[in-house]
């Protein structure tokens, strides 16, 4: 998932190369943190509204987090390209092999890097959680290397919202309680469907993007197999979702009041819903990928607030 909106530039050309930290930013993609970062904010609202917060175990998810989302960011670059996936009609971000900008070995040894820090501080979070830390922990690994990677990556064969849905909404959220209260909270699965549907939004523009290039180089995501038109009616139900669930907490009694406190940004969820729904080119939607992303983090911030606030009441 590209967050970034900035065009391919000419690797030939010194003036355009960024330096190397520049070189490895573009790889890491900093833009695409936040969709990382919202979901744990919501399992720690989940737990502190139990009454519950362990300062180490809550920094050592979001670093996971973190690194994991690094992790699957470099591990794109380093597949697509190899794939032949990232071309020079690509209409998204610039990517880091694909602009000559890091070679192939370099990628490969950064996110090995990346992963063994992740699987350091996973180790911490195993001796917290146990071994159901270390199964979610193993396969969520996996699932970065094997999005792009692989014999068979499943991002390539239309199954990339799936898996999103379920790791950063599903596995973050309830996870991400479960080491703060070691029970797994049924509050906690709830609240991971609006965040995880609204991360899902964002690759769903991102694939909505690259339809055309997509299917010229063999990859299948589901925009590909639906079509446009499919992936607006995708994109659209993903934010109904989003806005049904809080509402459909507070009406059952599971939660009180507060967690209404997402539908703030109604707003700009229907402004984004009109503006993917509207057409154009391709292009626009680099800037509604951005915006989409900054939807979820503001509300999943918002509901991280609002479930919080249930010890208070």
């Amino acid at each position: 998932m590209s967050l970034a909106n900035e065009h391919m530039t000419d690797p030939t050309s010194t003036a355009a190369r960024p330096s190397r930290l520049g070189a490895w930013l573009v790889a890491v993609r900093p833009a695409t943190l936040p969709a990382a970062v919202g979901p744990v904010l919501v399992g720690l609202g989940v737990a502190i509204g139990l009454g519950v917060l362990e300062l180490l175990p809550a920094l050592a998810s979001v670093a996971v987090a973190l690194l994991l989302q690094v992790a699957s960011n470099v591990g794109n670059d380093l597949f697509d390209f190899r794939a032949g996936v990232d071309t020079e009609a690509r209409l998204g971000p610039p990517r880091a092999a694909a602009m000559g900008l890091l070679s192939e070995r370099e990628l490969l040894a950064g996110l090995l890097v990346v992963v063994g820090l992740a699987g350091l501080v996973g180790l911490y979070l195993v001796s917290v959680g146990g071994l159901v830390i270390l199964v979610l922990g193993v396969v969520a690994i996996v699932s970065a290397f094997a999005y792009s990677g692989g014999p068979w990556p499943y991002g390539y064969h239309g199954l990339g919202e799936v898996f999103v849905f379920a790791f950063f909404g599903l596995v973050a959220v309830a996870g991400t309680t479960y080491l703060q209260t070691l029970t797994w909270e049924p509050l906690a699965f709830a609240a991971a469907i609006p965040v995880g549907a609204l991360v899902t939004a964002i690759l769903v523009v991102n694939n909505m993007r690259d339809i055309d290039t997509d299917r010229a180089a063999g990859k299948r995501t589901l925009a590909v197999r639906t079509g446009e038109r499919g992936a607006i009616a995708e994109y659209l139900a993903l934010l109904a979702v989003a806005y049904l669930v809080p509402t459909a907490l507070v009406v059952s009694g599971s939660t009180s009041v507060a967690a209404l406190l997402p539908l703030l940004t109604l707003p700009l969820a229907v402004v984004l819903g009109r503006a993917v729904a509207g057409g154009g080119p391709p292009q626009r939607l680099n800037a509604l990928l951005r915006r989409t992303a900054r939807l979820s983090l503001a509300f999943s911030a918002l509901l991280a607030v609002g479930l919080a606030m249930e010890g208070l009441t």
